[in-house]
């Protein structure tokens, strides 16, 4: 059973990799065996992740990539080839949240640069990784992370829904169109995780007694709580498992 998740001699890229969520995928995908590529904006934060994978005794390399650039993500991902030899599995992980207000009052360049990011960002990461899969035996798998408010009605927060849920709607998409490779694609929707993005959200007494109190784990979500899911997506232990949408929220949106 341990060999089955056992990721010596793959690859796997993380967009947004240097902290969070990405951070925790890229770790537990290095302590099951995989080699490791980061892509992330803070280059600070890069030299810190790429360090601490290193440390572990794999391969790694880090990128300042934007995303949002379709030449920066098409120049990368040839890199990260010519550096790995292949790419086995790609987590589209980056993603903003910016100028949450009032529907009415929201702001059309708040709204371009969080699609730019949420949606041009995982299109643009994703189409590489699928013309390089589909041109070499053995497929792989691509994850992309959305969100609950992918699945729910997040108020204040339209262009961020809009942009989740068209990331798992396009992560269905390519999961039928490119099954017959072996590529398999999937969809993570975390719930309330204690990351940088929710900061303000976590040292607030009032949100904790209304929103945290709800989740019937009891508790903020934690990036190490997505460890498990990352190795087996990554794995030949999800070989037959596609177009899903792994809702880690704790049962929040079950209660």
């Amino acid at each position: 059973m341990t060999k089955l998740f056992d990721l010596t001699g793959k690859t796997a890229l993380i967009t947004g990799g240097n902290g969070g969520i990405g951070l925790a995928f890229a770790t537990a995908l290095a302590d099951a065996g995989a080699n490791i590529s980061i892509w992330g904006t803070n280059e600070d934060k890069n030299k810190a992740a790429l360090a601490s994978l290193e440390a572990k005794g794999i391969k790694a390399n880090a990128r300042k990539v934007d995303v949002s650039n379709e030449a920066a993500v098409d120049d990368a991902f040839a890199e990260d080839i010519n550096t790995f030899g292949q790419i086995d599995s790609v987590f589209a992980n980056a993603g903003i949240g910016y100028g949450a207000n009032q529907f009415t009052k929201l702001e059309t360049d708040a709204y371009r640069k969080v699609m730019a990011v949420n949606v041009d960002g995982v299109f643009f990461t994703m189409r590489a990784a699928c013309r390089h899969m589909t041109q070499r035996p053995g497929g792989g798998s691509l994850v992309a992370v959305a969100s609950l408010a992918a699945l729910e009605g997040a108020g204040f927060n339209e262009h961020y829904g809009a942009s989740k849920g068209a990331v798992a709607s396009m992560i269905r998409a390519i999961s039928v169109e490119h099954a017959r490779w072996g590529i398999r694609a999937n969809t993570i929707a975390p719930g309330w995780i204690a990351t940088d993005m929710t900061a303000g959200s976590q040292g607030s007494d009032k949100f904790n007694e209304k929103v945290i109190s709800r989740v019937p784990i009891r508790r903020w979500g934690e990036p190490e709580d997505f460890a498990g899911v990352a190795v087996y997506l990554a794995s030949d232990a999800s070989s037959f498992h596609t177009g899903d949408t792994f809702v880690i929220d704790g049962g929040y949106s079950i209660f």
